[in-house]
């Protein structure tokens, strides 16, 4: 994993914890084959794939907060 794409990954999403889940993610789909959302004219790892397209806002999340019963 290539750490430039960690930091400027960590700028998009702040929270490391969620970070590893997108990223891992992500990673898995890649290796069950899916297609990359980024180019790239170098051989790169899936998970710098993942952190790539993170980086240039390919993927997107959404945090689960449960309805508060009032």
């Amino acid at each position: 994993m290539r750490d430039e794409y960690l930091i400027e990954a960590q700028k998009v999403i702040d929270d490391p914890n969620v970070l590893i889940n997108v990223v891992s993610r992500r990673v898995k789909q890649l290796k069950y084959g899916m297609k990359p959302l980024v180019e790239s004219l170098e051989k790169l790892e899936p998970e710098d794939i993942a952190l790539r397209e993170v980086i240039e806002g390919k993927i997107d999340y959404e945090l689960y907060r449960p309805e508060s019963e009032a």
